[in-house]
């Protein structure tokens, strides 16, 4: 058998050491990374790493796709996609800043915790999610409205920016994903006052929404955080959290370390999943939140 290759893209000036970990811990023999990688790079990437080796041994070379913007990494999924040439084609993943994963299992953590907790999912209720301009939001907005959630992205900034984002998600994925100003206090209690669910992906020790602030979500069900440095990004939830009650309210609280453990698990699986394959597969966050259910039960 041949051994087994990953190349590793990124178009940071480093690729992350914690992918790396990842991948070697699940199994890649061989591993190489690409810094400073283009658009235009990824075709001749690509195709120099499908014909370097046989066509049977597409399924033991692998692409990941990393980097800090999911619509960067997309495109360049797309790019190494159109890249091949049948018979010749690798696996391609891509997970940039660990969004991907991250995104998927703190969506999975909430619908698990709507079916336990509450009796009910993801259909029809109103997710907002906070850090609306950041990567892990931009998947849990796009998974949630494929699920059948009206997702909310708030703009600390402003309306403008997330707005511009809620437009290219609608025009890759054919969703509707509203926009909301959350820059001053008044505006991120009126972004809550009908939420169902409530995600913080805000940068790391910066509170966004106090005790105070979740008293304005009366029929808040479900709220996580994946903010593991003090203070949370939500009043009440811990790191460990795990369907912790809510300061006020009905709801419960889930953590980053929780929304991690899902993460690491399902980023692992994503690897292994590629080295088992006996065809090429091409892994995004909707593969991860597939899994991310199975991981959450």
């Amino acid at each position: 058998m041949a051994r087994s290759i990953l190349h590793m893209l990124t178009p940071l000036k480093h690729m992350s050491p914690f992918d790396v970990n990842m991948a070697i811990d699940a199994g890649f023999e061989t591993i190489v990374t690409y810094t400073d990688v283009t658009l235009p790079d990824v075709v001749s990437l690509t195709q120099d790493s499908i014909f370097s080796r046989a066509p049977e041994d597409g399924v033991r070379t692998g692409l990941f796709i990393g980097g800090k913007n999911a619509e960067d990494a997309l495109d360049m999924v797309d790019r190494a996609k159109k890249a091949f040439v049948p018979p010749f084609a690798n696996h391609i993943f891509a997970d940039p800043a660990g969004s991907f994963t991250t995104g998927a299992a703190m969506v999975a953590q909430v619908a698990r915790a709507l079916r336990q907790r509450h009796g009910t999912d993801l259909k029809g209720k109103r997710i907002v999610i906070f850090g609306g301009a950041g990567v892990v939001a931009y998947v849990a907005a796009v998974i949630g409205a494929l699920e059948g959630a009206k997702t909310v992205l708030v703009g600390h900034d402003g309306e403008e920016r997330v707005s511009k984002i809620a437009f290219t998600m609608k025009w890759r994925f054919g969703i509707e994903v509203g926009a909301v100003d959350g820059t001053a206090p008044e505006d991120r209690r009126r972004a809550i006052a009908d939420a169902d669910v409530i995600l913080s992906a805000g940068p790391a020790g910066i509170p966004i929404l106090s005790a105070e602030d979740l008293e304005s979500a009366p029929k808040l069900l479900v709220a996580s955080d994946v903010n593991a440095v003090p203070p949370a990004g939500i009043a009440g939830i811990d790191v460990n959290a795990v369907d912790v009650p809510l300061p006020t309210g009905k709801g419960i609280g889930i953590g980053a370390l929780a929304v991690g453990n899902v993460k690491y698990q399902t980023q692992c699986r994503l690897f292994r999943r590629m080295l088992q394959a006996d065809q090429p597969l091409c892994l995004d966050f909707r593969d991860a939140y597939e899994l991310a259910v199975e991981v959450t039960g």
